[in-house]
């Protein structure tokens, strides 16, 4: 009898092995579910600046992007047409890059800039972390890019 649990691209042994069902019928699902989370969050949070999207030319020149309006506007439009995007698996892997790359800054800012260490930039790191994953890979079997069958 043995107690290894062979998945798609794992040899792992488990300490449960009556668990491996459990792990194989959620796997993909457990995926998607953080895909619409984080995209649904990024959306959520994009919502105010969407609304005025030029709002943010202040705070984006204060970090050292110039032109402000342009740089507000891309951040606005990352946020939420991103999010959305994200939330449903369409283009995946570039609006996960572009909110990497928002979250990155964030980090940047919170940590270097405002002084706040580890602390201050927790949060972004977390969900900098969350959309590398989806840069790498994809939105998976349960989004648009699947259905069309094309993907970045």
């Amino acid at each position: 009898m043995s107690l290894t649990l062979t998945t798609e691209n794992s040899g792992r042994r488990l300490f449960i092995p009556a668990l491996r069902g459990l792990y194989q019928n959620f796997h993909d699902s457990a995926e998607t579910i953080l895909r619409l989370v984080a995209g649904g969050a990024l959306v959520i949070h994009g919502l105010g600046k969407i609304s005025d999207p030029f709002g943010a030319a202040g705070m984006v020149e204060g970090l050292g992007f110039y032109p402000g309006a342009f740089w507000s506007l891309l951040l606005s439009c990352t946020e939420f047409f991103g999010g959305i995007l994200i939330a449903i698996g369409l283009f995946t892997r570039p609006a996960a890059f572009a909110a990497l790359f928002v979250l990155l800054v964030t980090v940047w800012f919170h940590w270097i800039t405002m002084g706040q260490g580890y602390e201050g930039a927790e949060k972004s790191i977390i969900w900098a972390a969350i959309f590398l994953f989806f840069v790498i890979r994809g939105g998976n079997r349960h989004s648009v890019d699947a259905r069309l069958g094309r993907e970045f």
